[in-house]
């Protein structure tokens, strides 16, 4: 049915599938593998995954099918880096302190993103670069919110050592 509706489409359609790496049951992969191999030519379907998905993956690589970006692609330059950083707490960061930051962080946008937010009328960029970890307090929150929360609760009880709530997150994940 989805086939037929995608190919009824006037135009170019683009079907993105977060989280994709949730998926358990073995029949929603199998429904996704044969999509993929019905696509009309005006759809794509876009999985965003944190692991590769049980798919015929090889099979789609050969075919030159299938577009990968991986966490080297997605990671920022320093000139982005810089340019995020500026946009958000208007701090610019010499060369040192920006290639710090961009070690410290991997080029992960939504770190670099999270330490600029905290740059934001630091009395000293550069000592809080040299200090930034992933204990600063919104990279905690970030963690605690958007991964411990979506994890099952026996995974969050054994990484908290004790129940995990939204209130005991940032507790569980400080080190």
């Amino acid at each position: 049915m989805l086939v037929n509706e995608l190919a009824a489409l006037p135009g170019q359609v683009v079907l993105v599938l977060d989280d994709y790496h949730v998926i358990r049951e073995r029949s929603c992969h199998d429904q996704i593998a044969f999509l993929l191999f019905h696509l009309p030519p005006t759809a794509q379907l876009v999985l965003i995954t944190r692991a590769d998905p049980p798919l015929p993956l090889a099979r789609l690589r050969a075919a030159g099918q299938m577009a990968e970006f991986r966490a080297h692609e997605l990671r920022f330059a320093p000139q982005e880096v810089a340019t995020l950083v500026h946009t958000v707490s208007a701090v610019e960061l010499s060369e040192p302190d920006l290639a710090d930051l961009l070690e410290r962080t991997e080029g992960w946008p939504a770190g670099v993103y999270l330490a600029a937010l905290s740059l934001r009328g630091h009395p000293s960029p550069s000592a809080f670069i040299h200090q930034f970890t992933g204990d600063n307090r919104f990279i905690v929150d970030f963690l605690a919110e958007e991964v411990l929360s979506r994890q099952p609760g026996e995974i969050r009880h054994s990484l908290c050592g004790r129940r995990f709530s939204p209130g005991s997150a940032r507790r569980c994940a400080t080190p």
